[in-house]
């Protein structure tokens, strides 16, 4: 069967301007005789035409330029189709490409989607939205509604709205029931993650997998702003397993892995998905969903 392509580009992620990517993308598909059409993002995040198109129009490939909220908007309305997703990373973060070693390099990345080497990667549910990566309530998130509002992006203000949320960062309280046990504590922020990152290499969750069936769970406890910045790093560097099963004493970051758990949200934290803000409320039910989608690979 003939690939057909949907390219779809995101016209404000990231910093980068799109003519090159666009004048990339005519050269390299047009060359392997693959017939292709190019897209822009919604704003309304509604792609429920997708399945149609895709059945009607015989697309095998849905080729994503942007970023982690991108690829998590356009993924969601795939659910049950036979089509592969490829991504070309144009966004600020880019967690879910590097977990799964896609370059940030455009014809790098392109190179990777004309192989055609797709294979299933797991997505979770957070009170039934679509995450394809990582979820965060506190701290991140707060950064991450502050960032959406910003004239302009990038790593570098993202940074910067990380400094400047630091020290005046405050825990929220959480009650967390993993099976049959309970967890009551006040945390700067939970991670609730599919790949091992927030983005840029910065590994939260350093033992995940994109496609092992489980969900990584970063809960990073009250403690002094100091012992907080080194506790962060230790994290990134080794992220330790947390035996669930024992009582969490002692310790100033819980890391345990799961197929499904439920938070009790009590004083709204604040709530992203993939990066993007979203409402937050005061209980979600989390869950894996085991082989979500085809990603296109090294």
């Amino acid at each position: 069967m003939p690939r057909k392509f949907i390219y779809f580009i995101n016209p404000i992620s990231g910093t980068k301007n799109k003519e090159p990517l666009l004048q990339l993308i005519e050269a390299r598909t047009t060359a392997e005789n693959i017939t292709y059409e190019i897209l822009h993002t919604r704003a309304d995040a509604n792609y429920s035409f997708l399945e149609d198109k895709i059945m009607q129009d015989g697309i095998t490939d849905i080729i994503i330029c942007g970023g982690d909220g991108t690829v998590n908007q356009v993924t969601a309305a795939l659910k049950n189709l036979e089509v592969n997703v490829g991504i070309i990373p144009m966004g600020s973060g880019n967690g879910l490409a590097l977990t799964a070693g896609i370059p940030t390099n455009a014809s790098k990345a392109i190179d990777i989607i004309l192989k055609g080497n797709a294979a299933y990667i797991d997505g979770f549910y957070i009170n039934n939205q679509f995450s394809c990566m990582l979820c965060g309530l506190g701290f991140d998130a707060k950064v991450a509604h502050e960032f959406a509002q910003q004239k302009t992006r990038g790593l570098l203000k993202y940074v910067q709205l990380t400094l400047s949320n630091y020290f005046s960062a405050k825990p929220f309280s959480f009650v967390i029931h993993i099976k049959d046990l309970e967890i009551k504590t006040d945390a700067f922020f939970i991670s609730i993650a599919n790949s091992n990152q927030f983005g840029n290499n910065v590994t939260i969750a350093p033992k995940a997998s994109i496609s092992d069936g489980l969900l990584d769970i970063v809960i990073v406890n009250k403690m002094s702003k100091a012992k907080l910045l080194y506790s962060l790093l230790r994290q990134i560097s080794l992220g330790e397993i947390t035996n669930t099963r024992k009582k969490f004493r002692n310790k100033d970051i819980f890391y345990f892995q799961t197929k499904k758990l439920q938070i009790e949200n009590l004083q709204n934290a604040p709530l992203h998905i993939d990066g993007d803000p979203a409402a937050t409320t005061s209980y979600f039910d989390i869950e894996i969903a085991e082989k979500a989608f085809k990603l296109l690979q090294p």
